[in-house]
């Protein structure tokens, strides 16, 4: 049962009860208003209590190892985003141009926080460096997602130029003024996690059903046939390996200890589901359901694969059981 709950999040079928709930009730008229404002204030506090969390004196101690921290940004802003326009050669026969435009918004998406400090820890890697890059990618995303998606997505993906002042005003703005609060608000916020971490999750869920019930009710769902679904898993399936495959060596390559290469693995091939799913919705129109149908896929993709390889990793670091009909010798006192 643990390892179906690391293979499988139970978040994950929450978003896919949610995008049912969407597609058999979509919201309408008045009530498709009173969500998106209700989604709108829920992202805001999503993000006032990202910042509030945050400590900025650990974020600074951190950047004492540098290098690992590059590494991770440029795989995540600069690696992903080469790889998405190059899936671009996919477009009409394996992914539609949508369904394209919401691979790209994925590949520049900040890294995930949780899961790669969870895998990193299991793996026996550097926790303390996974945590500050986690960190970094996502203060830097707030600024970097939205521009890079711009440049590379356009007004042609559904992007609109008012989703930078929408970034701003609704994720930016929030954000600082959870740090600028966190002296007051912080211990509240630490004390009382757990139950804060259930209404972040609500708003995300809220998001979610915003987003996909203004794609029912706009049409776009129709568009979409079962094989483009396997097409765009098998597309990310590709990415995650060579992600994967790319930090695994190329971290050989630049010689970091075991303990960092594990955790820029972990922390440089994923990306954050958490963070993508409120600016996908502050930055898409009615093709919001579509940009964030890839970031849900590789959630769940990645979620399977690292729970596999971090246990790989953390049963090699143990050490070999002793060859039969031999006898351990007990140190001397």
């Amino acid at each position: 049962m643990r390892r179906l709950a690391t293979l499988f999040d139970p978040f994950i079928v929450l978003l896919v009860a949610t995008v049912a709930l969407a597609a058999l009730l979509p919201a309408t008229g008045g009530a498709a208003d009173a969500v998106r404002t209700a989604s709108s204030v829920g992202v805001g506090l999503l993000f006032f209590l990202y910042g509030a969390r945050l400590s900025t004196r650990e974020a600074v101690d951190g950047l004492r190892h540098w290098r690992l921290h590059l590494t991770v940004l440029l795989c995540t802003f600069a690696v992903f985003p080469l790889l998405g326009l190059a899936a671009g050669a996919l477009v009409p026969h394996v992914l539609t141009e949508e369904l394209w435009h919401g691979l790209l918004f994925l590949c520049v998406v900040p890294s995930t926080v949780q899961s790669a400090i969870a895998f990193t820890s299991l793996a026996r890697g550097n926790v303390p460096a996974a945590i500050c890059a986690g960190t970094y990618s996502s203060l830097l995303g707030m600024v970097l997602t939205p521009l890079l998606a711009a440049a590379l997505i356009g007004t042609a993906g559904g992007f609109t130029a008012d989703g930078l002042l929408a970034i701003a005003g609704q994720l930016l703005a929030p954000f600082l003024a959870g740090q600028l609060l966190r002296p007051r608000v912080g211990g509240f916020v630490t004390r009382h996690r757990a139950r804060l971490g259930l209404l972040e999750r609500g708003a995300i869920l809220l998001v979610v059903y915003a987003a996909f019930s203004r794609g029912v009710v706009e049409g776009v769902w129709g568009q979409l046939p079962p094989w483009r679904l396997a097409a765009l898993f098998g597309t990310e399936a590709v990415l995650l390996a060579i992600m994967l495959t790319l930090t695994s060596y190329g971290t050989r390559a630049l010689r970091f200890a075991r303990a960092d290469r594990t955790a820029i693995v972990f922390a440089g091939s994923k990306k954050s589901l958490a963070a993508g799913l409120p600016m996908a919705a502050a930055l898409f129109g009615p093709q919001a359901s579509l940009a964030v149908l890839p970031l849900m896929l590789f959630h769940q993709l990645q979620l399977m694969v690292c729970a596999v390889l971090a246990r790989r990793a953390a049963a090699a670091q143990e050490p070999a059981p002793p060859p039969p009909g031999s006898t351990r010798r007990s140190a001397p006192a």
